[in-house]
């Protein structure tokens, strides 16, 4: 289903949202429709109105998986707002990072965790890379194993991404595909993980912080190798397990079968695609 937009998609009562989203009932499912504006949206406000699209499927009295990144941030403020508005009640959050973590409770959004709440309603996130089947990568952001144990326990997931990160196959954009790690002899993990893949071109690179040079630490005391691929790498449930034998590795940012939703945000408007 294609939505277009018009400039004026950015509002702060759920009404707005509602006009300037217009459904043409002759539009086949999966086709843009032609823009109904002229004016140009930037990357973030495309972000802006994805998330916003993806808050309509939020209903009174769930559990919400609360996503991380630039994408999934809209999102999270969005249900801030409707619950301060009072029209979304009862909400719970499971957050996906510390920094959603802290997003949330600024916003005044209850939370919980997978203990309490081991199956959820529903969660939101952005995703680094999406194939036709909507296959995912996750995880350039740091937070790949906290959001896919929280996005694993969801009944639907729906993925928020601008047309720049679908891609033909994963690893398809040259960017990175990471490897979360245990910090004992990582760079040992990161040869065989480069050797897992030398058919592919792989390369391994440990994730740094800033100029200090200093590995990037995730959450969860972890260190994380980026792998680049110059070719396919080929099936992608063997790719995993493979990866995932591996002693020295805790999770991979390789996200299959997980997405039940996909909104992208382009120049002519929002595409939805439903699994």
């Amino acid at each position: 289903m294609a939505i277009p937009y018009y400039r004026r998609f950015i509002g702060s009562e759920k009404s707005a949202m509602e006009t300037a989203i217009v459904v043409p009932s002759s539009t086949p499912s999966g086709l843009l429709a032609p823009p109904l504006s002229s004016g140009i949206l930037t990357q973030d406000e495309l972000k802006k109105i994805a998330a916003y699209k993806a808050v309509e499927y939020v209903e009174s009295g769930m559990v919400l998986g609360l996503g991380t990144g630039s994408t999934a941030k809209h999102a999270v403020d969005r249900i801030g707002e409707l619950l301060r508005l009072g029209k979304l009640k009862n909400i719970i959050g499971i957050p996906t990072s510390k920094k959603t973590h802290e997003q949330a409770v600024s916003l005044g959004i209850p939370l919980s965790d997978l203990d309490s709440h081991p199956v959820l309603d529903l969660a939101i996130d952005g995703a680094d890379e999406v194939d036709p089947h909507l296959n995912l990568v996750k995880g350039r952001g740091g937070s790949l194993l906290r959001e896919k144990m929280v996005e694993g326990a969801c009944k639907k997931f729906v993925v928020i991404v601008d047309e720049s990160k679908l891609v033909k196959y994963l690893g398809g954009s040259g960017l990175a595909m990471p490897v979360e790690i245990v910090p004992f002899c990582w760079n040992f993990t990161a040869a065989r993980l480069q050797k897992l893949f030398e058919g592919s071109g792989c390369v391994a690179k440990l994730r740094t912080s800033g100029e200090s040079g200093e590995p990037f630490v995730t959450d969860n005391g972890n260190y994380i190798v980026d792998l680049y691929f110059k070719e396919d790498i080929g099936d992608l449930n063997i790719a995993s397990d493979e990866i995932l034998r591996l002693a020295g590795v805790v999770e991979h940012g390789m996200f299959l079968g997980m997405a039940t939703t996909l909104i992208v945000a382009g120049e002519l408007g929002i595409t939805i695609k439903n699994k």
